[in-house]
């Protein structure tokens, strides 16, 4: 059978080519797949085994693309993590935004407050937080939403008063 016979000096190549085994199935795999379904609307002329070898030359070619592509970007998520360290500017700006968050939530009645952190600090949902607190789903969005348009403008109020600052400091 001459297409297994190619098979076989298909893969040695491609083996050749590429030192993992399972990887040089998944590229023949992949190039059998293709063919099988382009079947209707193929047409090889010339030989076939060059049509193979030219498919998976092309196969091979796209998979180190798609490898380096992942590599750089691994390589790079890796530098940035080992390279980032928050700075004590970042970290002031954040313990000021927690301060400013948590006067803000006391500014809340009782409880809109405890919706606000079952939701956001516990994680429950609008449902859970209905049941619990045996009230409609509707007035716990509503809570929520009060809660959330409070603290966007304290956080606002803050951001601007800091521009205005830092502003008249200069």
């Amino acid at each position: 059978m001459p297409v297994a016979k190619d098979l076989s000096d298909i893969e040695l190549v491609h083996l050749l080519k590429q030192d993992n085994r399972d990887d040089a199935r998944d590229v023949l795999h992949d190039v059998f797949v293709r063919i099988w379904e382009d079947r209707q609307s193929l047409s090889i002329s010339g030989n076939l085994q060059s049509y193979l070898f030219a498919a998976i030359r092309y196969r091979i070619i796209d998979k180190i693309r798609r490898n380096v592509n992942r590599q750089n970007y691994d390589a790079l998520l890796q530098s940035l993590a080992e390279n980032y360290s928050p700075g004590i500017e970042q970290q002031l700006e954040a313990k000021e935004l927690q301060e400013t968050i948590n006067k803000a939530l006391e500014q809340l009645s009782p409880k809109t407050k405890q919706i606000y952190l079952l939701s956001r600090n516990e994680h429950h949902t609008v449902t859970e937080i209905a049941q619990k607190l045996n009230l409609s789903e509707q007035t716990v969005k509503n809570q929520l939403t009060a809660a959330l348009k409070h603290l966007r403008q304290s956080i606002t109020l803050i951001g601007l008063t800091s521009v205005l600052i830092n502003w008249l400091g200069k």
